[in-house]
């Protein structure tokens, strides 16, 4: 799946200004914990020094986030992007291939979705380790 999201901001530096902007991969970014530093990713694609004066003018300009594709257009609202959420659904999205290949690998299981059950059951047990870890992201 194509995950992306493009990303703006308009800005001026020294009576001039500026429109960066990018389209982020969204699936380069792998499994982040919080959001990335969008500022030093678009500085970094517009070859803006992020230990400069205009990087700093560029952090107090609100983003805008367009153009979003994949599983991360369900979570670009307006001009606004909800990265946690798009990265909860990522990871939900994930869980039953990982099942397949639990499945798959143990049980010689091939088609996890022919079997509701033991896809059901594998489903629990993997709810069952999160909770025991005492994870606060738990699945729905």
């Amino acid at each position: 799946m194509d995950n992306r999201i493009r990303i703006g901001l308009e800005y001026s530096f020294r009576g001039e200004t500026f429109s960066p902007s990018a389209t982020i991969d969204l699936d380069t970014l792998g499994d982040p914990a919080e959001a990335p530093d969008w500022h030093a990713m678009l500085a970094a694609s517009a070859g803006i020094d992020t230990y400069s004066y205009a990087y700093e003018v560029m952090q107090q300009s609100p983003l805008r986030f367009s153009e979003a594709g994949g599983l991360a257009a369900q979570y670009l609202h307006d001009d606004d992007f909800d990265f946690a959420g798009f990265v909860h659904a990522r990871r939900q999205a994930d869980i039953p291939a990982q099942l397949q290949g639990i499945a798959s690998e143990v049980l010689q299981v091939d088609d996890l979705d022919a079997q509701p059950a033991l896809a059901e059951a594998l489903l629990q047990a993997y709810r069952l380790g999160r909770a025991s870890l005492g994870d606060s992201a738990k699945d729905s």
